[in-house]
C-alpha cells in the first residue's frame, strides 16, 4: 500500500489546493520548501498527495501564502480529513486506539454505513448530545478532557460537510429516537439535526420501526474507492471494537446490514418518523418551561 493510499482522496485535494496557491502567486517548489525547512521533493510529494502532511507545515504555508481565514478553514477541514494521527495527537490522552483507527479509516472511506440500535451515529451527534453520552460513559473524566472528547467527536464530522466523499447511510432503531441524552431541549436539538441530515446528499438517515428484529450491538461497514481494502466492518463493544477483513466473516456482516436496512423505512416514512419524535420532544420542552 502506498503513501497515499493511505492519505486518501482528502490528501490529493489538500495537495492540489497547496499547490494551486504557489502556482498562483507565482511561488517555485524552492521557495515553498525554504518555509517548511524541507526539500523541494518533499513539497513535491505534499502536493501531489503522497507525503502525510505535518499540520505546522500545512499553517506554516498558509501564512507564507496570506490565504484568508476562509480558504484556512478549507486547508484544516482537508487536514482533518486525511486521518494524519499528528491532527489529533492533543486528543491521544483521551481517544482509545481503536477509535483513533476508525478515524482514520472513515477519513479515506467512499461510503459510511452505520447501524445503530443504542444511541444516535457519532457522526451525527450534536455536541449537547454528545456531551451527555461522554459524561455518562465517563463519569471520572475531569471536565478538561470531557471538553477535549467531545471537540474530538465534533472535528470527525468536519469530513462530511464538504458535499463529497465519504457519504454516510446512517440506520437507527426508532428506540433510540425516544432515549433522553440530556433534557429535552437537547433532544429537541438533535431531531432538527436528524432531520436537516435526511435532506442533504452527504448523509442517507433511515429509522428501523420499532419491533423489528435486529442486531443488538452498533455495525459499521466502510467502502474505498483504492487502496489495499474495498471493504472492511466495524463491531464495537464496550472496551474496544473489531474490525473484520476476511470474505467469510465480511460476508456475515454485509447479510446483517442488508437485512437491517430493507426493515428500515424509506426516507418518507424515516422523515415522518423523525417529525413525530421531534413533535414529543418539543412538547416536553415546552412543559418544562412552563415550570
Amino acid at each position: 500500500m502506498t503513501v497515499s493510499d493511505e492519505q486518501g482522496p482528502a490528501g490529493r485535494l489538500l495537495g492540489d489546493e497547496l499547490r494551486h496557491h504557489r502556482v498562483r502567486l507565482g511561488y517555485t517548489l524552492a521557495d515553498a520548501a525554504a518555509v517548511i525547512r524541507g526539500s523541494t521533493s518533499k513539497i513535491s510529494r505534499l502536493e501531489r498527495g503522497e507525503s502525510p502532511p505535518k499540520p505546522r507545515d500545512i499553517w506554516d504555508l498558509a501564512k507564507f501564502y496570506k490565504l484568508t481565514r476562509e480558504q484556512q478553514a478549507q486547508l484544516e477541514q482537508l487536514l482533518a480529513q486525511t486521518g494524519n494521527a499528528e491532527a489529533f495527537a492533543r486528543f491521544a490522552d483521551v481517544t482509545p486506539h481503536f477509535l483513533k483507527r476508525l478515524i482514520r479509516l472513515e477519513g479515506t472511506a467512499e461510503w459510511i454505513t452505520v447501524f445503530e440500535p443504542r444511541v444516535v451515529p457519532g457522526l451525527l451527534q450534536v455536541e449537547a448530545y454528545a456531551r451527555a453520552l461522554v459524561c455518562l460513559m465517563e463519569v471520572d473524566l475531569p471536565d478538561s478532557d470531557v471538553d477535549r472528547t467531545v471537540e474530538l467527536r465534533m472535528r470527525r464530522q468536519m469530513m462530511l460537510q464538504d458535499g463529497g466523499t465519504p457519504r454516510l447511510v446512517a440506520i437507527i432503531a426508532e428506540e433510540v429516537l425516544y432515549r433522553a441524552y440530556g433534557p429535552p431541549a437537547v433532544m429537541v436539538e438533535q431531531m432538527k439535526h436528524l432531520l436537516r441530515a435526511t435532506g442533504t446528499r452527504q448523509s442517507n438517515v433511515r429509522i428501523v420501526p420499532k419491533g423489528a428484529m435486529t442486531p443488538p450491538y452498533p455495525i459499521f461497514t466502510l467502502s474505498f474507492p483504492d487502496g489495499m481494502h474495498q471493504e472492511i466492518a466495524y463491531v464495537e463493544n464496550l472496551d474496544g471494537a473489531t474490525y473484520v477483513t476476511q470474505k467469510r466473516q465480511l460476508d456475515k456482516y454485509r447479510r446483517l446490514m442488508l437485512n437491517v436496512r430493507a426493515a428500515a423505512h424509506g426516507r418518507a416514512e424515516s422523515t415522518a418518523v423523525l417529525r413525530e419524535a421531534l413533535a414529543h420532544w418539543q412538547g416536553l420542552a415546552a412543559a418544562d418551561r412552563r415550570k
